[in-house]
């Protein structure tokens, strides 16, 4: 019971920084985290990018859309399998991802514990 509970504590304390992090630079988290991929990987299939954040097809396909339609990435043909379809970050994505200063926003004691054991809180 214990654990439930700090589950959804930690749930609320990530959905706070959701928040927060929209608000200031117009993505959603999984929109953030699709951009970060993309920018460590160059370029993703929709498929890759979907098991990357963990998102089901039709979740992966809004948030693609939705980065896609505020021009944060482009749709780049397979080069080996034409039928394919891959996507990068256009420039203004790239802007965008090398901006983002989590440290900016109001991130939960919670989850600031969680981030520094992980050793990733900047």
């Amino acid at each position: 019971m214990d654990r439930l509970c700090k589950i959804r504590d930690i749930q609320r304390a990530v959905n706070q920084f959701e928040q927060g992090f929209e608000k200031t630079y117009g993505i959603c988290l999984n929109e953030g985290m699709a951009l970060c991929s993309l920018l460590k990987a160059g370029s993703l299939s929709s498929g890759e990018i979907g098991e990357l954040l963990g998102l089901t097809s039709s979740n992966n396909s809004k948030v693609i859309g939705s980065i896609e339609k505020k021009g944060l990435v482009e749709r780049v043909i397979g080069t080996k399998d034409k039928r394919q379809m891959y996507f990068s970050l256009t420039p203004k994505g790239k802007e965008l991802i090398s901006s983002l200063k989590c440290e900016q926003i109001e991130i939960a004691p919670l989850l600031l514990e969680l981030l520094e054991r992980s050793g990733t809180a900047e």
